[in-house]
C-alpha cells in the first residue's frame, strides 16, 4: 500500500496482515494525494490505522515542529490513539507524539511539547487552552485529523473546534472521520475543508453490518428485572449497559453488584484513577458488565464485546449508532438490545430508519428458559474444563469412597443442584414480564387522554416558548436543562417539540429549581418562558391559543 518497511514491521508485530475496508480506501488517498477526506465508518473498523499509518509515513522526524494535530472527543480516545501511533512507529527513530487532555497536569504536558513533538493528540478543550497560552504553535501544521467529529459536536465542542481550526494554516490538509454525518458535521466540512473526497464504508449513518438488533417491551417499572433476565439468559455476556444519567448508572450498577453480578459503573463522578481502574478491569475481562453513560463510554476501544444493552434509549437517537457500534467490531458479530416500555416503542422505527436495519422483537425470557440456558451452559463448561490428572489423582480414592453409595444419576443431579439451586429458587415463581407489558399496553389504549395529559409518575411536565421554528431539537432542550439547572443528574423524561413551543418532562423534585433557573434565561437573544403544565400540546401556536381564549 506504499508504507515503508519500518512501519510495516510495527504493523506485523501487532499481528495485522490484511487491511480493513476503511484502511484500503483511505491509506492510498492520504499517501498519494493532498486532498481533504471525509471518512464515514463505524467504530471498530480500523479508522485509527487508516489515518495514523500514512500520517506517520509523512512526518519529517528531523523537523522538531508540530506537523500534525489529531483531535478526539475524550481523554480515553486521545490516550488510545496516541498509544496506537506509538506502536505503529516503534521502529522509526526520533518520532515524538504527545497526548494532551483535561484531568491531567497541564504543566507536564507543556514540558513534553516544549521538548519537541511531531504529532499532538488532543481533546478540544485542553488543546485550545494550550494554543491560548502560546505553548502549542499550530500555525504551520500540515495535517489536522478530526476523529469522531459527530461525538465532539454532540459533547458541545463546536466553539473549541472553531477556535482551534481558525489557528491552522489555510493550506493544511484536513481528514475528518465520523460514524454519522449530521448537519453540524457537514457544516464543519463545508467551512474548514476544501472539496473533500468522501469515503464511506457501508451505508452512511448506518449501523455495523454484523450487529443484530433486538428489543424487549416491558412495563416501565420492570426494566431492571428485564435487564437481569437478559444477562442471565446470556451466561457468557461481556457487555456494556447504557444509562441516561450518572445517578441511574450508579443505581443500576449497585443493584447488579448487590444481586451477585460481576458489574461496575463508569460515569463522570469518578476520578481519573477510578475510571482507569474500572476500564483496566473491563479490558482484562475481570469485569463482565460495564454500566456507563454515553459521555463516560466515549472513546472506549475494547474488542470482543458481545452485547450492548440500552437500559434506556438515548434522547438523541443517532447516539444509538455509536452505542451499537461498540460490539460487532473487527468482523466479529454482536448483539444490540433495547429495553423499551409501551410509550418508547414508537422510537424503534425511527432508529431503524437511521441504522437502516430492522429490530427483532423478542419476548423477555421466562424462568424456565433461563434455567435451561444456564444449565446447558454449565454442562458445556464442565465438558470443556481442563483436567489436571496429576494434581487430582491423590484425592480420587477419598472422593470415590464418599460417592460410592450414590448412583451415576444421583451424582449428576446433586452436582447440578450445587451450582444451580440459586437460579431454580429465584425463578420458581417469577412473573411473566411479557404479560405485564401487555397489560400496560391495554391500560394505555383504554385511557389515552389520561396517560397523554400528564407526565410519567415522578415527573413534572414543563412548557417552554421555543420550538422547531427556532431551530430547537431534543439535544438543545437537554443541554439547556443541564446548563441552567447546573446539575447533570436531572432526570429528563419525554420531550415534545412543536413548531412554536415545546414540552419537556423532568423529575418532580427539580420543579422549583428549574423554574427558578429559567427565570432570566435566553435563547438566541430571546427571553425564555418556562411554566408547569398538564395540558398535552394541540399543535397550535401561542398566538392561536391566545386568540381562541379571547374569543371564548
Amino acid at each position: 500500500m506504499g508504507l515503508s518497511p519500518k512501519i510495516l514491521k510495527g504493523v506485523e508485530e501487532l499481528g495485522f496482515t490484511n487491511p480493513t475496508p476503511i484502511q484500503k480506501e483511505v491509506i492510498p488517498v492520504v499517501l498519494n494525494s493532498q486532498e481533504d477526506i471525509v471518512g464515514l465508518a463505524q467504530t471498530g473498523t480500523g479508522k485509527t490505522a487508516a489515518f495514523g499509518l500514512p500520517l506517520i509515513e509523512q512526518i519529517d522526524t528531523h523537523n522538531k515542529s508540530i506537523q500534525a494535530l489529531i483531535l478526539a472527543p475524550t481523554r480515553e480516545l486521545a490516550i488510545q490513539i496516541a498509544k496506537d501511533l506509538q506502536v505503529y512507529s516503534k521502529f522509526i527513530d526520533g518520532f515524538k507524539i504527545v497526548p494532551v487532555y483535561g484531568g491531567a497536569s497541564i504543566e507536564t504536558q507543556i514540558r513534553a511539547i516544549k521538548k519537541g513533538v511531531h504529532i499532538i493528540v488532543a481533546t478540544p478543550g485542553r488543546m485550545l487552552d494550550l494554543i491560548k497560552r502560546k505553548v502549542a504553535d499550530i500555525s504551520n501544521i500540515k495535517t489536522v485529523v478530526l476523529d469522531e467529529a459527530d461525538e465532539m459536536l454532540n459533547m458541545g465542542f463546536r466553539d473549541e473546534l472553531n477556535g482551534i481550526l481558525e489557528n491552522t494554516p489555510k493550506d493544511k490538509r484536513t481528514l475528518l472521520f465520523s460514524a454519522t454525518m449530521p448537519r453540524e458535521v457537514a457544516q464543519i466540512a463545508k467551512t474548514f475543508m476544501n472539496k473533500p473526497v468522501e469515503i464511506t464504508v457501508g451505508q452512511k449513518n448506518s449501523g455495523a453490518e454484523n450487529v443484530k438488533h433486538i428489543y424487549y417491551q416491558v412495563h416501565a417499572r420492570d426494566r431492571y428485572l428485564a435487564l437481569k433476565r437478559i444477562v442471565d439468559f446470556n451466561p457468557d455476556i461481556y457487555g456494556i449497559v447504557f444509562c441516561r444519567t450518572r445517578s441511574e448508572t450508579k443505581e443500576v450498577a449497585d443493584k447488579l453488584i448487590k444481586d451477585g453480578y460481576n458489574a461496575d459503573a463508569l460515569h463522570g463522578d469518578l476520578s481519573q484513577a477510578q475510571r482507569d481502574h474500572v476500564m483496566k478491569r473491563f479490558r482484562n475481562k475481570a469485569l463482565q458488565i460495564l454500566v456507563a453513560t454515553d459521555v463516560a463510554a466515549r472513546g472506549i476501544d475494547v474488542d470482543d464485546i458481545t452485547h450492548i444493552i440500552n437500559y434506556n434509549l438515548p434522547e438523541d437517537l443517532e447516539v444509538y449508532t455509536h452505542r451499537s457500534g461498540r460490539t460487532g467490531r473487527a468482523g466479529k458479530s454482536g448483539v444490540s438490545i433495547a429495553i423499551v416500555n409501551f410509550r418508547e416503542k414508537t422510537r424503534i422505527p425511527q432508529i431503524e430508519r437511521i441504522i437502516r436495519k430492522k429490530f427483532e422483537k423478542q419476548p423477555v425470557p421466562n424462568g424456565k428458559e433461563i434455567c435451561e440456558k444456564q444449565l446447558l451452559n454449565m454442562i458445556d463448561r464442565m465438558q470443556t474444563v481442563k483436567l489436571d490428572e496429576e494434581q487430582i489423582a491423590p484425592f480420587m480414592d477419598a472422593v470415590n469412597e464418599k460417592l460410592q453409595n450414590l448412583t451415576k444419576e444421583e451424582i449428576i443431579k446433586r452436582f447440578v443442584s450445587v451450582e444451580f439451586n440459586r437460579f431454580l429458587e429465584y425463578y420458581k415463581n417469577a412473573p411473566d414480564l411479557n404479560k405485564k407489558a401487555e397489560s400496560e399496553k391495554t391500560s394505555n389504549e383504554r385511557k389515552p387522554s389520561a396517560s397523554r395529559r400528564r407526565g410519567e409518575p415522578g415527573f413534572t411536565r414543563f412548557y417552554i416558548n421555543i420550538g422547531r421554528k427556532d431551530g430547537i431539537n431534543p439535544k438543545n432542550i437537554i443541554g439547556m436543562i443541564n446548563d441552567y439547572g447546573r446539575d447533570r443528574d436531572i432526570n429528563i423524561g419525554a420531550i415534545d417539540i412543536k413548531d412554536s413551543f415545546s414540552f419537556f418532562e423532568a423529575g418532580e423534585k427539580y420543579t422549583d429549581k428549574l423554574l427558578k433557573a429559567f427565570k432570566n434565561a435566553k435563547f438566541k437573544g430571546r427571553k425564555l418562558r418556562v411554566e408547569v403544565t398538564e395540558d398535552r400540546p394541540t399543535g397550535k401556536s401561542d398566538r392561536t391559543r391566545k386568540r381562541s381564549k379571547k374569543r371564548r
